[in-house]
């Protein structure tokens, strides 16, 4: 079972958000949430809310019965997806010597955490076949 959270619009470049959500990437969301605790940097404390209400959302149980998913541990929980996407910037300007003026770019970025179980029907990767191994493959089935 998968459930997600997205955080939009973190006053946060996407480039700095990235040095800290490849620390987590693939870790169990325990292990994660003690990492992003203990991190200095800014982003950090923005993922740990973002990957609470992720592991909430996994764990949610609904009041009607027919809408309630199956009962998922935390600790088989894991952060099997989490990008940091660029969001909009706002474009401001600060004046310089002689009536010029430079722009200042302030990004913004988007965060988006997704948290499995690991049951869901993993699909296998493609494996791409190399030349030499198709050859090799036509060659055995003309010995046959």
């Amino acid at each position: 079972m998968e459930a997600r959270a997205i955080q939009r619009h973190i006053g946060i470049p996407a480039t700095k958000v990235r040095q800290v959500i490849d620390l987590i990437r693939g870790k169990p969301v325990e292990e994660a949430l003690s990492i992003l605790q203990y991190l200095p940097q800014r982003s950090a404390g923005i993922i740990e809310k973002t990957l609470r209400s992720a592991i909430a959302n996994a764990t949610r149980q609904d009041d009607d019965e027919e809408m309630a998913g199956p009962v998922v541990d935390v600790e088989d929980l894991f952060v099997s997806r989490i990008q940091a996407d660029q969001g909009r910037t706002l474009k401001r300007m600060r004046p310089r010597a002689r009536g010029t003026s430079d722009r200042i770019m302030k990004r913004q970025s988007h965060v988006t955490i997704i948290v499995s179980d690991g049951r869901d029907d993993v699909v296998p990767s493609v494996v791409p076949v190399t030349p030499d191994d198709s050859a090799s493959a036509e060659q055995a089935e003309q010995a046959e």
